[in-house]
């Protein structure tokens, strides 16, 4: 009985949809006197390129139907991939049967990434390129690893061909098990891709829960680059994209110039882009500036010119600023660019570059340089994942501003024009901070911005502190707080800072005593029935 460590490569089975590199390895297998079934255009190409193949009509006796639907699904196939070749009774099947064993499959699938991708795709076309008979034929050839070598990626095609001239026509089972595995993740990965596909025209359809947050999900990811460390360097870091489905970080986020991103990069990268977002089309605003740190942010301004928007931004927080990420709203023009580039920034990003402004950028190499697509951004708003030691944590992502219907004046004194456009400025900006989040603004820019604090009277303070040292005043100042204050102390804080409009969801037990504090100093208060809790 014959031994999966000396099972010689005799038969093999091709049936590609990318046909990279696909006829030089078949020429090479062919020259060792592998016999080669093939399918549809990929028997045809090896046909045409003088490669001997054997039709897979010619072994299962029966001919593609339903425009090539079916083809590969017949035992012929099947128990040659399956056949466990040292169990008496399979072989005596096989051979009551005439079935021969395949020993080597090579098989990728109908391109629904590429397809889903295309915009000018239709829903058929996506549906009519979920490949059937391919992902069985790799899961069976998957399963039976010991037998029948899978190959479902080019790039592994010359390492194949190394084994087999170095282990006299045989595929070592170490690489048999590595292959098996790299096949069970290209299925599960076009699987996942498939039911994210059909999850969202679910939810579409449906807007439910349920059908956003389904009893289970797969979730179809690529590595698109290993990075030099995560968060701290004796951390291993990778960065995953969701592909086909418009979410991909690349369909968001386009590298111009710079060093290498760095796991922090990238996530500072994505609350900035988040945050600019929050102001982008916000009508009287004009152009607008955020600065983060640490996912932090650490100024936010708005103005008519972009650089006067920077400006503000900037004034802020001058020290936090350096080293800092900036994402902007419009494109970067020449003057906002000089003005940048008067200190370090590690990342830059906008929508476009004027010529001129990406030159001058471009001439300090380690800074680097982004654009963003904020339609693409605002649509993959959906889901948000934390993962925790055993699982993961997903929710719905936090889009909503306020509750309209619930957003109300609390206390006697209504806020005046200017102070709503400030409460609003700080709402939108405090839906970014880490809590406890303590937001101080003018209708045009961040003021002060306590964050990630344990108390959110610390948040206050801190915030307070922070502008004293700028020398910014915060006398007549809007507040937001991402929760509800739990006593008066946290208001009364922000009042002795000069605050003079407050902003925050209500919902506390003591409500009644805060909205008492608020009206004995004057104060303007409003309630949002939406928390921003941001952990």
């Amino acid at each position: 009985m014959i031994h999966p460590s000396t099972h010689v490569i005799r038969r093999a089975l091709i049936s590609v949809s990318d046909k990279t590199g696909i006829v030089s390895f078949a020429r090479k297998l062919a020259e060792r006197d592998i016999q080669i079934i093939s399918t549809g255009g990929t028997a045809e190409e090896l046909k045409k390129a003088g490669v001997p193949v054997i039709s897979i009509a010619n072994v299962t006796g029966f001919d593609e139907i339903l425009d090539g639907r079916v083809k590969t699904l017949h035992p012929a196939i099947h128990a040659g991939l399956l056949a466990v070749l040292d169990n008496p009774h399979h072989v005596q099947q096989m051979e009551a049967n005439m079935i021969q064993s395949i020993d080597l499959v090579v098989v990728n699938l109908y391109p629904f990434e590429k397809t889903l991708a295309n915009s000018a795709s239709t829903h058929e076309d996506i549906v009519e390129n979920i490949d059937i008979g391919g992902p069985a034929m790799i899961r069976a050839s998957a399963k039976n690893y010991r037998w029948t070598a899978i190959l479902t990626n080019p790039e592994r095609y010359d390492e194949v061909l190394s084994a087999l001239h170095d282990h006299d026509g045989t595929v070592p089972e170490e690489l048999r098990l590595s292959l098996a595995h790299e096949a069970f993740a290209h299925t599960a990965y076009y699987d996942g891709m498939i039911a994210s596909y059909f999850a969202g025209k679910d939810t579409a359809q449906h807007q439910s829960s349920s059908a956003l947050l389904p009893e289970t999900l797969p979730i179809a990811l690529r590595k698109d680059q290993d990075l030099r460390y995560g968060e701290n360097p004796h951390q291993i870091a990778a960065l995953y994209k969701q592909s086909g489905t418009g979410s991909a970080y690349g369909d968001i986020f386009d590298y111009l110039h710079g060093k290498e991103l760095s796991y922090n990069n990238l996530l500072d990268i994505d609350a900035a882009a988040k945050l600019a977002l929050e102001f982008r089309g916000v009508a009287g605003l004009g152009e607008t500036a955020v600065i983060i740190k640490h996912t932090n942010p650490c100024g936010v301004g708005s103005a008519s010119t972009l650089k006067e928007a920077y400006l503000k931004a900037f004034a802020c927080d001058t020290t936090s600023a350096f080293g800092g990420i900036i994402a902007l709203t419009s494109e970067l023009d020449l003057a906002t660019a000089q003005t940048i580039d008067e200190i370090f920034t590690e990342v830059v990003i906008a929508p476009s570059y004027a010529a001129d402004a990406l030159e001058l950028l471009k001439q300090k190499k380690n800074r680097r340089l982004m654009t963003v697509n904020y339609d693409a951004l605002k649509a993959a708003l959906r889901l948000e994942v934390k993962a925790i030691a055993g699982g993961m944590l997903l929710q719905s992502a936090d889009t909503l501003l306020w509750n309209a219907e619930e957003l109300d004046v609390v206390t006697k004194r209504k806020p005046s024009d200017d102070e709503r456009k400030a409460l609003e400025y700080a709402w939108r900006i405090a839906k970014h901070v880490k809590s406890n989040t303590i937001v101080y603004a003018a209708s045009d820019r961040a003021l002060a911005i306590g964050a990630g604090q344990m108390s959110r009277v610390d948040s206050a303070a801190i915030a307070a502190r922070k502008a004293e040292a700028a020398g910014i005043s915060l006398a007549g100042s809007a507040v937001a707080s991402d929760a509800f204050f739990p006593f008066p102390d946290g208001l009364l804080e922000t009042v002795k800072a000069g605050a003079t409009a407050v902003i925050q969801p209500g919902g506390s037990v003591r409500d009644a005593e805060v909205i008492a504090a608020a009206d004995e100093h004057g104060i303007t208060m409003m309630f949002t029935g939406v928390r921003h809790f941001r952990h």
